[in-house]
């Protein structure tokens, strides 16, 4: 097949996209570089099966002339990081929103395939533990801009869906988990990257909120097994599927374990929310997924621990600059 994968410069396209190569596939992947990087795909541009477009998604003729060309599409481009949603709301909404809509309206024309990333943040404030997808959702109030992200990822959804029942366009929704592993950055918040990096420099590690917050985190070379397996199921299309671990663990606790994994001296420091990002932020308190139904279309289950996890991802960040 011939796959195009929008985002595909960043920490997750890059890796399914040397997988889809692998198995022998054609990649034409689109990323504006706002949060991905040409380091990620270097090693790719050899390959003659693979092509890069260095643009945004809201470019619709170039869009329409990749979507054209392609069997299937993996849509992963959006702004990813609670940092980044903090900071930028307007590009968050706009991107996320926008971008999905011209995705799917370019499918919808072709009747392409579509494998839309979505997020564990759509649960918002969600008590019940662990998150299955026919749950309800809780969100905060419109002033936290906190909350764009899930709400503009949750109207994707709901778009994507649309899609699938009136315009029958085969689109499989995947609500990802705090997904870790080599070539993710904690530039724009992401937790590993960000404590694993200030172990290796000897820095504290700045732990938000009181630490008791819990969150379940897949390896990326997991989730990647779980998208390949997805692309051969009919069943799933029309679907919203977890893609996570059910295996929880709070912020503090990871963080001594990547002190003692990494053999680093740093200290633990808890940082205020407040501090962190804007005054009255909201977090959840748990995030774990119910992957019951991924189990059962594909016999998908978590290969790669967290202690590996940590270990892969110190061995990366080591080798980079």
């Amino acid at each position: 097949m011939r796959v195009l994968i929008t985002g595909g410069a960043g920490f997750i396209g890059s890796h399914l996209a040397e997988a889809l190569l692998a198995r022998g596939d054609a990649v034409d992947i689109i990323d504006d570089l706002s949060t991905g990087s040409m380091a990620n795909i270097d090693r790719l541009k050899e390959n003659r099966r693979f092509s890069y477009t260095i643009e945004t998604i809201m470019n619709r003729p170039v869009m329409a002339e990749l979507v054209d060309r392609c069997d299937m599409v993996y849509h992963l481009a959006a702004a990813v990081g609670v940092r980044l949603i903090v900071e930028s709301p307007v590009r968050t909404i706009s991107t996320n929103i926008g971008g999905t809509e011209i995705c799917l309206e370019m499918a919808g024309k072709k009747g392409k395939k579509v494998f839309f990333a979505s997020t564990s943040e759509v649960y918002g404030k969600s008590t019940r533990i662990p998150f299955r997808e026919d749950d309800d959702i809780v969100y905060g109030p419109t002033v936290k801009s906190r909350w764009s992200y899930a709400c503009s990822k949750a109207i994707d959804e709901f778009l994507a869906l649309a899609y699938f029942r009136e315009g029958k366009l085969p689109v499989v929704v995947c609500r990802l988990f705090n997904i870790v592993g080599p070539r993710q950055t904690g530039r724009y918040g992401m937790v590993v990257p960000r404590l694993i990096s200030q172990a290796l420099r000897g820095e504290p590690l700045t732990v938000y909120g009181s630490g008791t917050q819990t969150r379940s985190f897949l390896y990326v070379g997991d989730l990647i097994r779980a998208l390949l397996a997805l692309g051969d199921r009919k069943e799933a299309e029309g679907q919203v599927i977890n893609i996570g671990s059910d295996r929880e663990i709070s912020i503090g606790a990871l963080a001594r374990r990547i002190i003692e994994i990494t053999g680093s001296r740093s200290p633990v420091v808890l940082v205020p929310y407040e501090m962190a990002y804007e005054e009255g932020f909201e977090d959840m308190e748990r995030r774990a997924a119910d992957i019951s139904r991924l189990r059962a279309l594909t016999g998908f289950s978590p290969e790669v621990g967290l202690d590996e996890i940590i270990r892969l991802t110190a061995d990366h960040l080591r080798r980079s600059p």
